[in-house]
């Protein structure tokens, strides 16, 4: 049984944290970074009841454009979704409140299948943040520096990730998840061109450096030889 056998999405969703009343367990699931350009993505579960939250990972390998596929990253989300209800012990009297992202098709699909309780809902609060926490912790781990980096979704998150990846394009870009269409159709001839345009700026500012270090070694060279002539012609 689901709310979506009489209803859709959007006409049965709810948030998390003002659920409608349920006698029994509520197990919240959400994700974060599936629609990151870089690195691996995290699913979060959290037991309401007892405050328990464990995370399964979908790796960057399932989003690059020789390995990945949109089915192959849908199947594995149902895969550790499975899997992690197991780890909970999920039970068919527990209710689950479900992130309405797409990636979760298959799981909705799984659920429908098996007799599964589900209810579509916004995810806000404690699990949206452990599981957007758990994202970031990947990308710092990664190298991502930028103070500017949050756990806010979005265009600003996006142009900060593909940023850092310009900055050294040769060795990031393996953390790009370049199974994405914008990717292989946009992005990549622009980073291409950043990236060769900051090489540039760092050979001209290399060489400004060393030409500057030569200008000083010579005036110091010549002051020198000056100060010792000056003390010998006496």
């Amino acid at each position: 049984m689901n709310t979506c056998k009489d209803k859709t999405e959007s006409e049965s969703c709810q948030t998390n944290t003002n659920p409608r009343w349920w006698n029994g367990r509520t197990i919240e699931i959400d994700d974060a970074g599936t629609g990151d350009l870089v690195g691996d993505a995290f699913v979060g579960f959290r037991d309401a009841k007892s405050g328990k939250i464990i995370f399964r990972s979908i790796p960057v390998d399932f989003y690059t454009g020789e390995n990945g596929s949109v089915d192959g990253i849908k199947k594995h989300i149902q895969k550790i979704t499975i899997d992690a209800l197991k780890a909970l012990k999920h039970d068919k009297e527990d209710r689950i409140l479900l992130c309405r992202g797409s990636c979760f098709d298959p799981v909705r699909e799984y659920f429908k299948e098996n007799n599964i309780y589900y209810e579509p809902a916004i995810i806000v609060g404690e699990l949206q943040d452990a599981v957007e926490g758990k994202f970031i912790q990947h990308l710092r781990n990664l190298g991502i520096t930028s103070h500017s980096l949050t756990k806010e979704a979005g265009a600003k998150r996006y142009y900060i990730l593909f940023n850092w990846v310009c900055q050294d394009l040769p060795n990031r870009e393996k953390f790009v998840k370049s199974g994405f269409p914008a990717w292989k159709k946009k992005w990549r001839d622009i980073a291409i061109k950043r990236y060769e345009k900051n090489q540039k700026n760092e050979f001209q500012i290399r060489d400004d450096i060393e030409r500057r270090a030569k200008e000083i070694c010579e005036e110091m060279f010549n002051k020198q030889l000056s100060t010792k002539n000056c003390f010998s012609n006496r």
